[in-house]
C-alpha cells in the first residue's frame, strides 16, 4: 500500500469492515443462483485491508450480487428506494447473506447502499416531495391571508421546515444540476464520517471528469474514517491509490494488480492508438452499410 494513500494509523483507529467470509452452501442450493457464479466457487473469505476495495468483472460476473448481499449482511439503508433486506428484487441476494459473516475491527453504523439506477429516481423524488412541500407553504399564505404573520409561520412551519432540510442537505434543487453535479452534491449530504459505503457503478451518473471530482471526495471522506466497497468498470475510480481490487472474472475471485485488469489494458491500449480500432470497427459497418445501398 503506497505510503501516500491514506495515514495508516489514522486507518486503525476508525471502525472498520476487515473481511467478509462465506460459508459453504447447502448441498442441494449449490447449483442455483446466486451460488452457482463462477466467482464464488471455493470462495471462503475475501479480505478488505484498507478502506476502499473494488469489485471489478463483466455484466453477469456477480460483482453486484456480492455487494446486494452485503449490503443485506450489514443491514445498510439504501438509498433510492427499499432497503436491501427488503427489497423483492433481491431475494436471491438474501439467501447469499445468510451465508456471509462480517468480521469487524469496530463496527460501523453508519453509512449507505446505493446503485446508480436507483439515484436517479431518488433525485426525482426529492423533486417531488419539494414540490409537495412548496404547494403546502402556498396554501397557508393564501388560506392565512389577513392573519398574523405568526400564525402564518406556525401554519407553514412543519412544510417549511422540512424544506429548509432538504435545501441545506442536497442544495435548492438537484434536478437542474448535471447528473454529476447532483450525484456528488447528494453523496456529499449523505455523507457521515466513519461510515460504510456500498455503491454499485456510480460512474453511470458521472462523466470522466466528475469521475475525478469523486475519487477526491473519497480521499476526503476516507481522512474522517469513511471506508468504501465499490462494483465498478471505471478504470479511473479503480486508479485510488492503495485500493484493493477483486476480479470477479476469475473463479474464484482474485485480488489484482490495477494495471492486470483486462479492462484497464483495453482502455489504455485504445487511448494510444483509437485509428486502430475504428479502423476495423467503423469500416466494418460503413462497408455493410454501403453493401446494402
Amino acid at each position: 500500500m503506497p505510503a501516500d494513500a491514506w495515514d495508516p494509523e489514522s486507518h486503525l483507529r476508525h471502525p472498520r469492515l476487515t473481511a467478509v467470509r462465506l460459508a459453504t452452501p447447502p448441498a442441494p442450493d449449490r447449483d442455483r443462483f446466486p451460488f452457482n457464479i463462477p466467482a464464488l466457487q471455493g470462495l471462503h473469505e475475501i479480505g478488505l485491508p484498507g478502506p476502499v476495495t473494488f469489485f471489478a468483472g463483466e455484466n453477469g460476473s456477480g460483482k453486484s450480487t456480492l455487494l446486494e448481499a452485503l449490503a443485506i449482511a450489514t443491514d445498510l439503508p439504501a438509498v433510492g428506494r427499499a432497503d436491501a433486506s427488503t427489497d423483492d428484487s433481491l431475494v436471491s441476494q438474501r439467501r447469499l447473506a445468510g451465508l456471509l459473516r462480517t468480521v469487524w475491527r469496530r463496527r460501523a453504523h453508519r453509512g449507505f447502499f446505493l446503485r446508480a439506477e436507483d439515484f436517479f429516481g431518488f433525485v426525482h423524488r426529492l423533486q417531488r416531495d419539494r414540490a409537495e412541500m412548496e404547494a403546502r407553504i402556498e396554501q397557508v399564505e393564501r388560506e392565512y391571508e389577513g392573519r398574523s404573520e405568526l400564525a402564518k409561520r406556525l401554519a407553514m412551519g412543519p412544510a417549511a421546515a422540512s424544506l429548509g432540510a432538504m435545501e441545506a442537505t442536497y442544495g435548492r434543487n438537484l434536478d437542474a444540476n448535471s447528473h454529476g453535479e447532483s450525484f456528488l452534491r447528494l453523496f456529499r449530504g449523505r455523507f457521515v464520517p466513519e461510515g460504510l459505503y456500498l455503491l454499485d457503478e456510480p460512474e453511470a451518473a458521472l462523466s470522466a471528469q466528475s469521475q475525478l471530482g469523486f475519487v477526491a471526495m473519497m480521499r476526503e471522506m476516507v481522512a474522517e474514517g469513511g471506508q468504501f466497497i465499490i462494483a465498478t468498470h471505471s478504470p479511473v475510480l479503480m486508479a485510488v491509490p492503495g485500493a484493493t481490487i477483486y476480479n470477479f472474472d476469475e473463479s474464484p475471485l482474485r485480488e489484482v494488480a490495477y494495471d492486470a485488469l483486462e479492462g484497464v489494458q483495453l482502455v489504455k491500449a485504445f487511448l494510444q492508438a483509437p485509428e486502430r480500432y475504428m479502423r476495423h470497427l467503423w469500416r466494418e459497418g460503413g462497408d455493410a452499410g454501403d453493401s446494402a445501398r
